[in-house]
């Protein structure tokens, strides 16, 4: 094990070193006209994985995963209207991730409507890209993803948003298609053919934050800031649909809100300090027991400039307690080498997972993430 770690690490280091040669952009934009362009871009994450117990044979299991891979389009027809078409590989094909009209009236009020990510916690707002060392989906605290929308954590529907009190106090209330919440839980249709009678109530999102030191403006958000704000934050999202689970058992209201926390300092050396953390709140009506229940989750990292790039050493907790009396806890240590902000990072990480009433599990990663 130790000797495949090393090789691996090693490879990955060279094949960094040669991608630090060349700058990466995220996305290249085609002006056509007067505030009318077109914009393309490319992301993708790779890994390699060692886990334990992973393999049929109760070994090791070696595994080379590519986890991600987006194409992001978007358009300007002028600088009230825009528009975003991505798309995302979910292991067998492409699928849509986002398709929605932008009208953006101006920086306090801005519509969205169509296929996007709905209100959430930060993390879910940051995804895969965008983490204290990236790769959310393995996340246990935050569920959002998992839990909600189409696809990805994606849902139809509209959304309102904006930043005011100088882009210090940012808002996001939106309506969404839902029903598709839980494991095993059925869409609208789904229901029918099974005979079962529920509300066809929309899904409501909403998110509220304030930003106490430097602002961050817009409707995604970021683990971290790489060194590059100081930040100071705290976050209330919240989500509730009317028989939002549906499944063959039963049908039950789902509720779900989360408050979140993000401060992040640069220090005199160049380099910055950041701290996070949440606590999440989800009911399923008492009918999927396995995702209603309470999570925490904090995490810290520092950052400081190296030769070329910086590096990122971090650490991670994250515990769910669902209602089925299962506890699931995770212990992240890890350390990115950030070449070109999120637009190229290498990341090594050691996590340890226990859930009540099996054994532990060890999982090392080593992660390739590109924007381009």
């Amino acid at each position: 094990m130790k000797s495949i770690c090393t090789g691996v690490l090693l490879a990955t280091a060279s094949l960094a070193a040669s991608l630090a040669t060349s700058d990466a952009h995220a996305g290249a934009t085609i002006p056509f006209g007067e505030d009318k362009s077109v914009s393309v871009g490319f992301g993708m994450r790779g890994s390699y994985s060692s886990i334990e117990n992973g393999a049929p044979d109760g070994s090791h299991a070696n595994d080379f995963n590519l986890d991600s891979a987006r194409i992001f389009l978007g358009a300007s027809l002028n600088k009230n209207i825009k528009g975003m078409f991505n798309t995302e590989w979910d292991g067998d094909r492409i699928r849509v991730l986002d398709a929605a009209a932008q009208f953006a009236i101006s920086p306090e009020l801005n519509v969205w409507a169509g296929r996007l990510l709905s209100p959430s916690d930060r993390a879910n707002m940051a995804g895969p890209y965008y983490s204290l060392g990236g790769g959310y989906w393995a996340g246990v605290a935050s569920r959002y993803g998992y839990n909600g929308g189409i696809f990805r954590g994606r849902d139809d529907g509209i959304v309102v948003w904006g930043n005011v009190a100088g882009d210090k106090l940012g808002y996001s209330f939106g309506v969404f298609e839902g029903h598709t919440f839980g494991i095993g839980s059925l869409t609208d249709d789904g229901a029918k053919a099974v005979g079962l009678k529920a509300a066809d109530k929309p899904m409501y999102a909403g998110r509220v934050q304030y930003d106490f030191w430097d602002a961050e403006p817009g409707y995604y958000g970021t683990g971290t800031y790489l060194g590059s704000k100081d930040i100071l934050a705290i976050g209330l999202a919240g989500r509730q649909q009317k028989d939002g689970v549906l499944t063959v058992a039963g049908i039950g209201d789902y509720e779900s809100w989360n408050v979140d926390f993000l401060m992040e300092k640069r220090l005199g050396s160049g380099g910055a300090v950041s701290v996070e953390a949440a606590y999440y709140d989800y009911d399923t009506g008492n009918v999927v027991l396995s995702e209603q229940g309470k999570a925490w989750s904090a995490g810290a990292g520092y950052i400081f400039p190296i030769g070329r790039g910086s590096l990122q050493p971090y650490v991670r907790y994250q515990k769910f307690e669902a209602d089925t009396a299962i506890d699931t806890r995770q212990q992240d240590v890890g350390l990115n080498w950030i070449l070109d902000g999120y637009n190229a990072q290498v990341g090594a990480a050691y996590s340890r997972t226990k859930m009540t009433g099996t054994s532990d599990q060890s999982r090392f990663v080593v992660a390739l993430q590109l924007q381009y």
